[in-house]
């Protein structure tokens, strides 16, 4: 890039760091520490608020409610098993893959509302009025779980595969995972990947660790399903903190296999806690085969608000407005969808994906093969369905510029970038890996 840098805003506000290319560099927030710690504290207000809440409610009930839904779900978990029947698996490792048939009811249509769980008050609970496990089954072999897909697969053979976030229970995870399928109204065949959380929201680093500790296992689990015969289709929804796990897992797979199976279609990560420099490099080693990705954004998320700041200051992909950059993404098969002005029923701002009932409904359109933009999807005038840019040191110089003063040579590296193979390179006078 030649000549001077047109920004869009005033000069004094960044200051010229060298690395090969000029880029501008925000000028230091002093006021972000103190806006972080106040977010964090009332996250944590928010999380204990929710305290008094039963635990330990994976106890089946006596008697099934007559006209509940119901939903049967495969789960794959890496946490250790617990001897509480209503617990089953804890926050903490475990030393191997876990297979289990879950089978969850859930209330009828006139008892609750859609993007909610009706959390159970009582143990046993109310399937009339609450969520509940009805059925626990080992799945204990490769052929116990062959019959399962067969038992559960649609006529597309379509698999959908859940990655949950920071702060989750298996309870949290199964009852959140079995809303979302049933709201979303889809067939496709349900599977759980349930990686040890503590629950507990100053366990930020024991979850994150946790999520790296995963990573080997969700890659056997993608590769497992994407190799069966009895699937022809796979889309991956992970949300918060599992997005930089099902992340990991796809540039793994891609690394071990030479390439992302090409069953696996759709990705779709909701409120993304990545480091945005991470992401790029992620996207890159996966390959120039990669699914399509659909990343749902929000600039009022508070709780990636505290994970920026709990990262240094690095931008997480879900906190970003990354609408002004349609263009380049739209070529690189990646959809975004800003949620910021998506009404929640969650104070901070990050659950839009499965509580908000126009999401988990667009969610199901994507699982039944229809494009998440254009006049296809109604809500896209509403939520602002765009492409984004997540580049790494090229996109600095855009940051600040509307997308229309890019220069056509600045696209040009933008595009390049990101469609770079996995190997380290000179680019512009830095080394890339």
């Amino acid at each position: 890039m030649t000549g001077p840098m047109p920004l869009d805003r005033p000069q004094s506000i960044f200051t010229l760091q060298w690395t090969g290319r000029l880029r501008p560099v925000p000028a230091p927030n002093r006021t972000a520490p103190r806006r972080a710690l106040a977010v964090l504290v009332f996250l944590s207000v928010a999380i204990t608020g929710c305290a008094t809440r039963l635990e330990n409610v994976l106890q089946p009930p006596q008697s099934a409610a007559p006209d509940a839904s119901r939903v049967n779900m495969l789960v794959a978990t890496t946490r250790k098993a617990s001897d509480d029947p209503g617990r089953l698996y804890s926050g903490e490792r475990g030393t191997a893959i876990s297979l289990n048939s879950v089978t969850v009811s859930i209330p009828p249509d006139r008892n609750r509302k859609a993007g909610e769980v009706q959390w159970p008050k009582h143990v046993p609970p109310n399937p009339d009025k609450e969520f509940a496990v009805l059925e626990v089954d080992k799945v204990g072999s490769e052929g116990q779980a062959l019959e399962w897909f067969r038992k559960n697969r649609n006529a597309k053979r379509q698999v959908l595969i859940f990655v949950h976030g920071y702060n989750n229970t298996y309870a949290d995870a199964i009852f959140r995972f079995a809303q979302v399928v049933h709201d979303a109204q889809t067939d496709a065949a349900p599977i759980l990947f349930a990686w040890p959380s503590r629950a507990r929201v100053f366990d930020y680093l024991y979850d994150k660790e946790s999520a790296n500790y995963s990573r080997r296992a969700l890659e056997d689990l993608i590769l497992q399903v994407a190799s069966s015969p009895d699937v022809d289709d796979v889309t991956i929804l992970a949300h918060s903190m599992g997005t930089w796990l099902a992340a990991e897992a796809l540039r793994g797979v891609a690394m071990r296999e030479k390439g992302i199976p090409a069953k696996l279609r759709n990705v779709v990560l909701a409120s993304p806690d990545i480091d945005i420099d991470v992401f790029r490099r992620q996207f890159i080693e996966m390959g120039p085969k990669r699914p399509h990705f659909t990343i749902l954004t929000s600039t009022r998320d508070k709780a990636l608000e505290v994970s920026r700041w709990l990262s240094g200051g690095v931008d997480r992909v879900g906190g970003f407005d990354l609408r002004p950059y349609e263009p380049l993404l739209g070529e690189l098969g990646v959809s975004v969808i800003d949620t910021s002005a998506i009404a929640s029923n969650d104070p901070l701002g990050h659950n839009a994906f499965a509580d908000s009932p126009e999401l988990v409904r667009l969610l199901g359109r994507r699982l039944a093969g229809q494009s998440l933009s254009g006049r296809e999807a109604t809500l896209a005038d509403r939520v602002g369905v765009t492409a984004a840019n997540f580049a790494g040191s090229a996109a600095r110089v855009a940051v600040a510029a509307p997308v229309s003063i890019i220069s056509g040579e600045a696209r040009e590296v933008l595009k390049r970038e990101l469609s770079t193979p996995a190997t380290g390179q000179i680019v512009e006078g830095q080394i890339a890996y």
